[in-house]
């Protein structure tokens, strides 16, 4: 049937041929004359053919004179011209336009046409024509009735998609707007002391005269820090602008495992403290998004030893399981306790680092460690991938 209302053209043409074969069986078994048998099929055919081919408009409107005329000129409807009607006026409805209430107004005229011929048309009818007449007039409001209810859910449908459109795009143009926002609360806060950093601490090296040379180590690992974080925060304010697409930026090198002993010789010379790492198991390369996570949760554990317990010594253990990656930083400082001590201060990192290893599907722990100091142990799943 939607085949039929969608697209009628096959299906017309085999109900305007079964139209025709009932309307001359029918004459023919009255024993009429040919004049009469021509009738009824001219009629059958007129009450079918009109929808393959007409505008709905102008298809109902044929479709109906042509089923009216046959009722008051011989007396006969056929099934098929009965079932065309009711699809041609509920395609007048169902399609709809930019003059909707003019074809309203015509499909419920149309309509009303069989409930009058139904109850003030010509008698006497044959049995079978005076029951389609009925039909008809019971039925035709009813496919009026659909065909509009029809339209106005598509129409809903349509206006409810255009709103949670508007209200997406809504959506979007404040958080861009908050992301730019933000990016340039980092610009003129963050990444201004960030720059003063590095600059600082290259005057100061270059500055002070008889420096001893582990000083200025130190100081020429706190500007290259410094410089590294200026370029992550220049990345990121050129996402939360805007002006670059995350995903150029996301293909861009990002670090990894293999940069872990740089890290902690960055953390050795800032802090003067000892680090280590322990690696186990067979050492295989793995997603860029699980060794990024990995970096950045050891970057965090070893910022909040040196916050939390300064000049303590770090072992950072990687661990390479068939499944998974375990990573555990541990440090012999005086555990949680100094960290709940300062708690106004800490910031986030916990909840970041567990964020980070969630979004990749692993789970992160920390707490005090077995014989004191602090323990972060974080499981992320071995998503190895192939060199080439």
């Amino acid at each position: 049937m939607r085949r039929l209302v969608a697209s009628p053209q096959a299906g017309v043409a085999v109900l305007g041929l079964a139209a025709a074969v009932e309307s001359v069986a029918a004459a023919a078994s009255l024993d009429r004359p040919a004049s009469y048998v021509l009738a009824c099929l001219l009629f059958g055919l007129a009450a079918t053919l009109p929808v393959a081919f007409l505008r709905p408009p102008t298809a109902a409107a044929s479709v109906t004179a042509a089923n009216l005329l046959s009722v008051g000129l011989v007396g006969r409807l056929t099934v098929a011209g009965c079932l065309v009607q009711l699809i041609a006026l509920y395609r007048l409805t169902r399609l709809g336009s930019h003059r909707r209430a003019i074809t309203d107004v015509l499909a419920i005229i149309l309509a009303a046409c069989f409930v009058v011929a139904g109850l003030v048309g010509r008698r006497p009818l044959s049995s079978e024509a005076a029951t389609l007449t009925l039909l008809l007039a019971a039925c035709a409001p009813a496919a009026v009735w659909a065909g509009t209810a029809r339209r106005h859910r598509s129409e809903s449908a349509l206006h409810s998609a255009a709103r949670a459109n508007i209200a997406s795009e809504l959506l979007e143009h404040t958080a861009r707007s908050e992301r730019a926002r933000i990016a340039t609360e980092l610009h003129d806060v963050v990444a201004h002391h960030i720059s003063m950093i590095s600059v600082q601490t290259e005057t100061a090296r270059l500055a002070t005269p008889g420096m001893p040379d582990r000083g200025a180590d130190r100081l020429r690992a706190i500007g290259d820090m410094a410089r590294a974080a200026l370029t992550d925060m220049h990345q990121l304010l050129g996402v939360l602008r805007g002006d670059e697409d995350p995903e150029v930026v996301n293909r861009r090198p990002q670090p990894g495992l293999g940069q872990l002993a740089e890290l902690l010789d960055h953390a050795r010379d800032a802090s003067g403290s000892a680090t280590r790492l322990i690696l186990s198991g067979r050492s295989v390369p793995l997603d860029p998004v699980i060794e990024l996570a990995a970096y950045r949760i050891a970057q965090e554990a070893l910022t909040n030893a040196r916050r939390h317990a300064p000049g303590a010594a770090v072992d950072v253990e990687l661990h390479y399981c068939p499944s998974s990656l375990r990573l555990r930083i541990r440090d012999n400082g005086p555990g949680p306790q100094a960290k709940t001590s300062t708690a106004s201060t800490a910031g986030h990192g916990l909840a970041g680092m567990r964020e980070r290893a969630a979004a990749v599907g692993g789970e992160l722990r920390t707490g005090g460690a077995l014989g004191g100091g602090f323990l972060v142990e974080a499981k992320l799943p071995a998503q190895t991938v192939e060199v080439a």
